[in-house]
């Protein structure tokens, strides 16, 4: 029997490289009435990208205001433009009982856990097996110079500084078991019974039941 139940926040963090954006896309293909969370930001449209589906592009007095208004569950300034993560389209998942997936550093991690919607979020940290592995999946990549990549990889360390800030930790040494622990982890969050909002309804109602 399937209860109703309220939408969860997942937040996904890892240092760049470990593997979190790959595990994300297997998480939805797994389900996908998962909603990928969608940030508004204050750059301009890259070509292709589309309003609502990529991100929502607002301009910095519109986010300011967002901001201002408690519109927004996390918020951060990244190379001069602003971004964060919408509260309307996050709660009306919620309330249709779709979880919403975030993929965030853990300052936006902190910032929804800290939220009015802190109780919904399920943390998971991504770790690398080790950090001579990651330097070598940033190297594979051919995206980004060596002093791009150096950056990163201290940016990594600090990354990785708050993995004891999450209600779980993985380690990608194997993309298939991590994505089988990640499905597994959703699995079980669904099914706390605080997660229930239809239980105690069920519950009395099986009470009154008269014996057979």
């Amino acid at each position: 029997m399937v209860l109703e139940r309220s939408g969860l926040l997942v937040i996904l963090s890892s240092p760049s490289g470990a593997g979190k954006s790959t595990l994300a896309r297997r998480l939805m293909d797994w389900d996908p009435e998962l909603r990928f969370s969608v940030s508004a930001t204050t750059r301009k449209p890259r070509p292709g990208e589309v309003e609502g589906e990529h991100y929502y592009f607002r301009s910095t007095e519109q986010f300011r205001a967002m901001v201002a208004d408690g519109e927004m569950l996390e918020h951060a300034e990244v190379f001069g433009n602003f971004y964060g993560t919408p509260r309307g389209p996050v709660e009306a998942a919620m309330r249709a009982g779709r979880d919403t997936l975030f993929d965030v550093d853990w300052q936006g991690g902190q910032q929804i856990r800290a939220s009015s919607l802190g109780k919904h979020v399920v943390s998971i940290f991504v770790l690398p097996p080790s950090l001579t592995e990651l330097e070598r999946r940033l190297v594979s990549r051919g995206q980004d110079a060596p002093d791009v990549i150096a950056t990163r990889m201290q940016k990594s360390r600090n990354e990785i500084s708050h993995w004891a800030e999450y209600d779980y930790v993985i380690v990608n040494d194997d993309l298939d078991r991590s994505a089988e622990t990640l499905i597994t982890i959703l699995k079980a969050e669904r099914q706390r019974r605080d997660r229930q909002v239809g239980l105690g309804p069920f519950v009395r109602a099986l009470m009154e039941e008269e014996s057979a």
